[in-house]
């Protein structure tokens, strides 16, 4: 840790820090116990790229690439019981010669871990430096099938066990979590949570069992339950994955992993709290190559697509999209940004967190610890010269104040906002404290949505409309509804994936008029309504009426718009 200083000076030095910079990681490290090269690779100032040549002429470590040391040329028999601990500590042994162990490793300052190694092998360790997605591939390579969860190539900042309180306890759960029925529990549920198509695993421990969940198309479908004896090893497998501390379970954890299943790279980020069993973990899962690359398989009925698809390509002004969470705002907005992305623009997004990555589009990933938010973001990313901006979500006047202020000074900005429908997101803004007639200046249309799960095709059942269905729904008599029925495709669910319904209100002169009066959300919904808006509702027994979805569904996600 003494030497820390000094590389610090040196980074400032040339140029690659400033010194506010590395005050701010610095405090970070005190908060988290962290290793300070991770943190300024993981907090994106520097790359691992620039990074690591520094260390090695800082610390003397040479640099090397895995390629020049092919797997077959180290026998990983020598050591298999350390699987859980190199994996974990991000070590790879790359040769012996003598009584030296050669290790490449992304931190050469965890001086502790290389001092266990020598312990457990019985040989002097000569650490080599070497890139952090090399060292995770060559793991996979020597202990894993190439479909481990293990195959970790980020996280967040690492919360350090050593100096915990109850040190014993620690390394019996880290134990435990490296045994192999626990680490093929936890590979398994991620595979059979993927094939599944899952977007959730809810893992929550209570007195008599540990129950798990998936969530997939938006319901919840519990599994078979791990031995209740697991549930503390289970727990901490992937508490370690995510590099979160599994000495502390009195505070709530967020985490990141990188990693392939099955195949598929996927993201998997990790939210843990409390509960009076146990820690309660959702594990959402994010399949990089799974993004919508048109508007059009979002379920946009044609006219709301074409007015839609003419407010984005406008050169400035506000469009909002709202919904509950869960509801696809996020995915509606790279479906926009997916749509007018060329190299003629230039696009900046702020979002918590960056669910996936858009070519050509440069993303900011919010960080509060460091007083990187929404608002701050924003003010830095106007000027950077974008003509695009992409805000997350709208949460303060003050982010409020510089997204209205962006769209007025020849920006188009897109955002989301928590509200029930396309008119609750004007009287929320002005709420907020936005200038009436900056809104209406800036504002130029509201997209309300909601996800419905879709009817699977191979099993749905054909049911005879009655008037009596559902009040307000004007079915054809002479039309075929209809039902889930349940299949192999659709693991019996009926459903098959999900569809959005959606309400899009323009900002036209007469609501730029009702804006600037203040007037409330229904006066809004009224004339827009008359002007030939479509409610959510509407919307949906629309898709009812096309055999996409049902009746239940739709009255299941608009029950607050009665």
């Amino acid at each position: 840790m003494e030497n820390y200083p000094s590389l610090a000076e040196r980074l400032i030095e040339r140029g690659l820090v400033s010194a506010e910079e590395m005050e701010r990681i610095a405090q970070l490290q005190r908060e988290q116990h962290a290793p300070l090269p991770r943190l300024i690779i993981e907090l994106g100032f520097l790359s691992e790229d620039n990074l690591l040549p520094v260390l090695s002429e800082h610390f003397g470590i040479p640099m090397v690439s895995l390629r020049d040391f092919p797997v077959s040329s180290f026998p990983a028999e020598l050591l298999s019981d350390a699987m859980g601990f190199l994996s974990i500590s991000r070590m790879v042994p790359l040769k012996v010669e003598g009584q030296v162990l050669w290790v490449a490793t992304t931190d050469p300052t965890d001086f502790s871990r290389l001092h266990a190694l020598e312990v457990a092998t019985g040989l002097n360790v000569q650490p080599f430096l070497a890139k952090e997605r090399e060292i995770v591939a060559r793991l996979e390579a020597l202990f894993g099938n190439g479909e481990t969860a293990s195959s970790v190539s980020s996280s967040p900042a690492a919360r350090e066990v050593e100096g915990s309180r109850d040190e014993e306890e620690v390394e019996h759960l880290r134990d435990m979590a490296s045994e192999a029925p626990v680490i093929r529990f936890v590979n398994q549920m991620l595979g059979r949570a993927l094939e599944s198509r899952a977007s959730d695993i809810h893992i929550e421990p209570f007195e008599s069992q540990l129950k798990v969940r998936y969530r997939i198309d938006g319901i919840l479908h519990e599994i078979d339950s791990p031995p209740r004896q697991l549930k503390a090893a289970i727990i901490s497998r992937i508490k370690l994955l995510a590099q979160l501390n599994i000495a502390e379970r009195r505070l709530p954890h967020d985490g990141r992993i990188k990693t392939r299943i099955a195949g598929k790279d996927v993201d998997l980020r990790i939210a843990t709290i409390p509960t009076l069993y146990g820690e309660s973990v959702v594990i959402r899962l994010l399949e990089r190559s799974q993004i919508f690359s048109d508007l059009d398989s979002l379920g946009f009925p044609a006219d709301i697509l074409e007015l839609f698809s003419e407010m984005i390509i406008k050169p400035h002004g506000m469009i909002l999209v709202t919904g509950p969470t869960g509801s696809g705002k996020t995915t509606t907005l790279y479906g926009a940004l997916q749509k007018i992305n060329d190299p003629g623009k230039k696009i900046i997004t702020i979002e918590d967190p960056v669910e996936y990555q858009l070519s050509g589009v440069n993303q900011i990933q919010v960080k509060p610890q460091i007083g990187l938010t929404f608002a701050t973001g924003l003010r830095s990313i106007v000027r950077q010269d974008p003509d695009i901006i992409m805000v997350g979500e709208i949460r303060d006047f003050e982010t409020a104040e510089i997204a209205v202020q962006a769209a007025l000074t020849g920006h188009l900005v897109l955002s989301t906002l928590h509200t029930n429908d396309a008119a609750g997101a004007v009287s929320r803004l002005l709420e907020m404290g936005v200038q009436d007639y900056l809104l209406a200046s800036s504002l130029l249309g509201v997209l309300a949505q909601r996800l419905v799960r879709r009817l699977c095709l191979s099993c749905r059942k054909e049911v005879p409309f009655r008037a009596s269905m559902i009040e307000g729904f004007d079915g054809n008599p002479a039309r075929t509804l209809w039902e889930p029925g349940g299949c192999e495709s659709c693991s019996g669910t009926g459903y098959l994936g999900r569809v959005a319904i959606f309400e899009l209100l323009p900002a036209t002169p007469e609501i730029c008029k009702l804006i600037v009066e203040r007037a409330d959300a229904n006066s809004v919904r009224s004339l827009a309504v008359a002007q030939g808006l479509r409610l959510l509702r509407e919307d949906g027994w629309q898709k009812v009426r096309d055999g996409v979805t049902t009746l239940a569904e739709v009255l299941r996600v608009t029950r607050e718009e009665g």
